[in-house]
Formats: structure tokens, C-alpha cells, sequence
């Protein structure tokens, strides 16, 4: 059925019920390439030209994983991922851009329309579906464009390979790692940011005002072989609330000092900082995915995805009246991981 058939025989139905006449379909204006091949070659090559801009994003990813390798300063943690992020850039931005160009400028733009037919899976119906499908190739170009079709499928088959060297960073299983942090017996809180723990930097009970929240690391961790490792672990969120309000668990009555309760700042979930403190509602919330925790409840989860809560650090006030750790975290921090109760196990 031509679009001039299908205008005559449903523009009285429209005007009927919708009170206006259907226009039809607009006349077709051949596009520069639709007329002109040296403008479909020059076009072609732009297109290509794309590709290979993605491939070479690609391959600059994968360079910059060797060239860019960062040491255990912010600076080059920093340049790494810009470049990571160049690359990445260059890499799908080359694909979008080349698929685009080639649907609006090689691709048939002739108008069409077609009535619907019943879904129905008899062979007839196949053999229209073969044909449409020979159609849209035919359309395409694709089969007799080799240098677009080969370009594209490289491009494509290539990208991939940056979430290797991804996916090679996640590193060795945690093992024992995740078990310890630098946490342990008189061990002093000490405030973060804060640069080389000080004597004005440890922290007095009788100073932690009910409502407040203070970020701590433990005393002499820039001492430690890898300071910033020791930080992703053993970073802890020290939090003040009125005793009347926590619903504490007998086992874990002496793990806080006067309403002075400490927990891991890392999110169980995928291991983001959980950094923000509702003090009225006495909830912690990850910025990441939005997991809730209720500190009034050993900081079980309320909302969110993380499965289990966060560990709880039991500390003490030393002679002098310093806030301490009593002794490590008694469960793993951070992300769940397959061997969380290896230890758990072997102990029972």
C-alpha cells in the first residue's frame, strides 16, 4: 500500500473523529549523499574516521593503565584517572558520534508509512521479517560498506579491553586483611583531617558533646607502611548521644563510654565513606547508594542495600581521660566479601 492509498483511505476515518484531515506524508527531500557519490565517499571516510578515534581512545586508556602508573600521592591518583577518563571518553564518544553520523547521512531517510499487522509467528510472518531484516541492511550499507562495517566492528571488539585491566586491579582475595586494622588496646582516637597525631589532637570524653559527630583514625597511623590503606579500614565515625536513647545490647554495654558510641565509616555495601549524620534522628546515611544506618540500634540497616551493620570499635577512657579503643573491631570492615566468616568458623 503506497502512503498516497493510505492518506486517501484513512484521512475521512480522522477527520471524523478527530475533526481534522491527516497531511500525510511529507515530500522526501534526497539528502547531498542521496545524489552526490562523492559526497557519500567523503561522508564514508568521516564515519570511519570516528571509529578509529574510538579505537585509538581505547588503546590511550590502556597506555595510560602503564604510563600513568600512580604511587600512593593524591597528585597521581589523580592524573591517572584523568587520563583513564580522556581515553574512555574518546572511546564511546567515537562510537556514538560515527553510529549517529551514518543514520542520518547514509542510512535510506526515505518516509514510509505501514499499517500494523497482528503478531502472529505463522511463516509468512517470518518471511516478512526475513525480508524487513534484508531491508534495513540493504538500507544500511552495511554489507557493501566494508571499510564502515570493518571500522565499527574493531572499534567495538576493542573496547572492551580497558575493564581487563580494570577488573586486574581489584587485586588478590582480601585473605586476613579486612580481619585487622590498626585498632587495639589503648589505642587513642585521634581527629581526622588532622595531619601527624598530636597531643591537641587526641580526644577527651568529657569534650564530645552530646549530638556531635567527629571523624577519627587511630593513633600513628601515618607511622604505618601505608598510611592510606590503614585509613580505608580503620576510618571511624565517633558519635555522642543522650544514654536514654541508645537501645543497647547487654554484650556490648561497656563498648561505649557515657553515650560516646564509635563505628566504621565504611559503608558495608560496596565500601563508599558513610560521612553524613543525622543528629535529631540519630541515622547515618552513604552518599553512594543511600544505605541507612540507626546508631540508636548498634547501627543496624534501616534502608538501602548493604546487608548487615557497621562494625562497632569498643572503646574506653584511658588514665588520663582519652578516649581509646578497648581492641580491634571484632568483625571485618567495609564490603561483604565470600570468606567474611572464615575466621568465625575456624575459631568455632
Amino acid at each position: 500500500m503506497t502512503s498516497k492509498q493510505h492518506t486517501a483511505e484513512h484521512g475521512t476515518q480522522l477527520e471524523q473523529v478527530n475533526g481534522f484531515t491527516n497531511p500525510g506524508l511529507p515530500e522526501h527531500t534526497p539528502r547531498l549523499t542521496d545524489i552526490s557519490p562523492a559526497a557519500e565517499r567523503t561522508t564514508e571516510r568521516q564515519i570511519a574516521g570516528w571509529f578509529i578515534l574510538s579505537m585509538i581512545g581505547t588503546i590511550w586508556f590502556i597506555v595510560s593503565y602503564f604510563l600513568f602508573a600512580p604511587d600512593e600521592t593524591m597528585a597521581s591518583i589523580q592524573l591517572q584517572n584523568m587520563m583513564f577518563g580522556l581515553g574512555a571518553t574518546l572511546a564511546l564518544f567515537g562510537i556514538g558520534v560515527g553510529l549517529v553520523l551514518w543514520g542520518k547521512t547514509l542510512v535510506s531517510g526515505t518516509e514510509v508509512a505501514e499499517d500494523r499487522h497482528p503478531i502472529e509467528g505463522n511463516e509468512e510472518d517470518q518471511a516478512v521479517a526475513l525480508e524487513i531484516l534484508n531491508q534495513a541492511k540493504d538500507e544500511s550499507g552495511i554489507a557493501r560498506r566494508p571499510l564502515l562495517r570493518n571500522t565499527l566492528i574493531a572499534a567495538v571488539a576493542i573496547a572492551p579491553l580497558p575493564a581487563i585491566l580494570v577488573f586486574r586491579d581489584l587485586g588478590p582475595l582480601p585473605g586476613d586483611k579486612m580481619f585487622t586494622t590498626l585498632w587495639g588496646p589503648g589505642v587513642r582516637l585521634c581527629q581526622d583531617p588532622g595531619g601527624v597525631p598530636r597531643e591537641d589532637r587526641f580526644i577527651r570524653a568529657e569534650d564530645v558533646t552530646i549530638g556531635s559527630a567527629v571523624h577519627v583514625i587511630p593513633e600513628g597511623m601515618h607511622e604505618s607502611e601505608h598510611p592510606l590503606d590503614e585509613k580505608a579500614k580503620a576510618a571511624v565515625l565517633l558519635m555522642r548521644i543522650d544514654p536514654k536513647e541508645l537501645n543497647t545490647d547487654p554484650a556490648k554495654e561497656d563498648w561505649g563510654v557515657d553515650g560516646i558510641v564509635a563505628y566504621s565509616k565504611i559503608c558495608t555495601h560496596v565500601g563508599c565513606p558513610v560521612a553524613l549524620y543525622e543528629h535529631q534522628t540519630h541515622h547515618l546515611l552513604c552518599p553512594c547508594h543511600q544505605s541507612t544506618f540507626d546508631v540508636t540500634n548498634h547501627c543496624e540497616v534501616i534502608f538501602g542495600p548493604a546487608k548487615r551493620p557497621l562494625p562497632q570499635l569498643p572503646i574506653a577512657v584511658d588514665s588520663e581521660g582519652y578516649l581509646v579503643a578497648q581492641r580491634d573491631f571484632p568483625e571485618p570492615v567495609g564490603p561483604t566479601f565470600w570468606e567474611i566468616n572464615t575466621r568465625e568458623t575456624s575459631e568455632q
